[in-house]
């Protein structure tokens, strides 16, 4: 295509489109080029403007691989200047605060480039999850979603170490022969759904260390709990007695609950005598909070 009009092969393009699939292939086609064109105008926008605003003597690199879209057009077209397993270091860097009290310690097993699903990077995880499986959930919700912002790249992951919580077993029912009518064996459980993550202004977060406070995100209480070096979230909601947490004292590093006294281990997931809280993934970078609720976080009583 050297020398020729780019955008005049588009349009050919989308006029063939439109004559072999239809208008509305065609339709949905001039969509498609519209985001595209969106993104990389965005990114152009967002390229001008960090470059003009670099402080004096700043790696001009440097300042666009820091922001998100610049830095994942510069991955898309090969520019970036750290690879991918400098880029996963950095990730994993990220998390490790966050890992400390829920596994322990997470390292690179491997990076397999040639995976049918796309490169696949294998993580080891040191340590454990405190028996609790929404614990184990939140440490794998975390780690993909901070490899996935600084190396998109990545097609999939596998985490050694994070224990799937066990399946229940249906009731055995004893019968003489099983009803013409009888269903066939349970599908098994659908995977969880991933999470949406939220950005959290500063009015919404505890100001202090040792305090807490409580955020509604989608119609949900998350209580936010700040202790020396991290932040915390869980679902605001006692696993005992079922009350909220938002006028649970705190003392120390232990939440307990105004209605049933039951005390719980902010720092190491939650950890209660008999009943863990529920843990939500959080990430904390560069001054910005970010938090995830699965879908399934409203469903409990």
């Amino acid at each position: 295509m050297a020398g020729a009009d780019p955008g005049a092969h588009i349009g050919e393009l989308l006029d063939r489109l439109g004559r072999e699939a239809g208008p509305r292939a065609r339709e949905t086609a001039d969509e498609l080029v519209r985001s595209v064109v969106e993104f990389y105008g965005e990114g152009l926008a967002r390229t001008v403007r960090l470059l003009r605003s670099a402080p004096a003597g700043s790696d001009p690199l440097a300042v666009l691989t820091a922001d998100e879209l610049v830095g994942d057009l510069l991955i898309l077209h090969d520019l970036h200047p750290d690879d991918t397993m400098t880029r996963v270091g950095q990730a994993l860097d990220k998390v490790r605060p966050y890992l400390g009290s829920h596994a322990g310690d997470v390292e690179v097993a491997g990076l397999d480039t040639d995976a049918a699903e796309g490169p696949t990077l294998r993580l080891r995880l040191r340590g454990s999850c405190d028996g609790c499986p929404s614990s184990t959930q939140t440490v794998r919700w975390t780690i993909e979603e901070a490899v996935a912002r600084l190396a998109p790249e990545i097609a999939h992951i596998e985490v050694e170490g994070v224990a799937e919580a066990p399946a229940e077993q249906p009731l055995l029912q004893i019968q003489p022969r099983p009803p013409d009518d009888a269903p066939g064996p349970p599908p098994p459980s659908a995977a969880p759904e991933p999470p949406h993550w939220h950005t959290l202004a500063a009015p919404a977060l505890p100001a202090h260390d040792r305090t807490t406070r409580v955020a509604d995100i989608d119609g949900n209480a998350l209580l936010l709990v700040r202790l020396p070096g991290n932040l915390y979230a869980y679902r605001d909601r006692c696993p005992g007695c079922g009350a909220d947490l938002r006028t649970a004292p705190l003392d120390g590093e232990f939440l307990s609950c105004s209605a049933c006294a039951a005390r719980f281990d902010v720092r190491h997931a939650g950890r209660g005598e008999g009943a863990h809280l529920e843990p939500l993934p959080l990430l904390e970078e560069d001054g910005a909070v970010r938090v995830a609720v699965p879908e399934l976080l409203g469903a409990g009583p």
